[in-house]
């Protein structure tokens, strides 16, 4: 069987090549672009993210990968965030007084956690929801997280998994083909590797 064709979309996030490493690892043959004809072909398609949310979402209109992104959920096209890849799949972000609407896959707003220290850094469980693909294999296990902002408020018929500090708040999310994590798994050594070795399984499932 041939490894899934990725792309990870390069839209000036930050360093991505861990991701792209991970994915690697975990079996795929990955592409780094920006490129919206090779993005709109591949079998799935990661949204990274590092930082602001609203730079984030200027990074995003900038490679016109807004109407990409809705256009393959529409489709139930595989779809994988991470971190700030799953908060901007929300309705909208604010973070230091500032919002900006994001892609809109879901309801909810991002907001500042409220715990006693922030960032949430390092390592964590979560609360898998019962039957989840993503999780399969690695319920108990803990991944690694880095962030000071998080959607609290799982989107409506989606499995969702949560992670507590300070609050609830969504550490994942599986709705359909559209796969979100507020962790990184390229950061989790082995558990986040199977994570990502779920989603490419995943994907002949969801029939990319």
């Amino acid at each position: 069987m041939s490894a899934p064709e990725i792309v990870v979309l390069d839209y000036g996030s930050g360093n991505v090549r861990s991701a792209v490493r991970a994915l690697e690892a975990a079996g795929a043959s990955v592409e780094l672009t920006a490129d919206p004809v090779r993005a709109e072909a591949a079998q799935g398609l990661v949204v990274p993210g590092v930082g602001a949310f609203s730079a984030v979402m200027d990074g995003l209109r900038g490679v016109g990968a807004v109407e990409l992104i809705r256009r393959r959920h529409a489709q139930q096209r595989p779809l994988l965030g991470i971190c700030v890849g799953l908060q901007v799949l929300f309705s909208s972000g604010t973070e230091h007084g500032l919002t900006d609407a994001g892609v809109g896959l879901w309801p909810g707003e991002v907001t500042r956690l409220r715990a006693l220290i922030v960032p949430h850094m390092g390592w964590d469980t979560v609360a898998a929801p019962a039957g989840s693909q993503m999780f399969a294999g690695i319920e108990d296990e803990r991944f690694y997280f880095v962030h000071s902002f998080a959607a609290h408020t799982p989107p409506p018929g989606a499995p969702a998994a949560l992670t507590r500090a300070g609050e609830d708040f969504v550490a994942a999310v599986e709705d359909g083909t559209t796969w979100a994590v507020q962790f990184h798994p390229e950061k989790s050594a082995d558990a986040g590797l199977h994570l990502l070795r779920n989603w490419l399984e995943a994907l002949s499932r969801m029939g990319a």
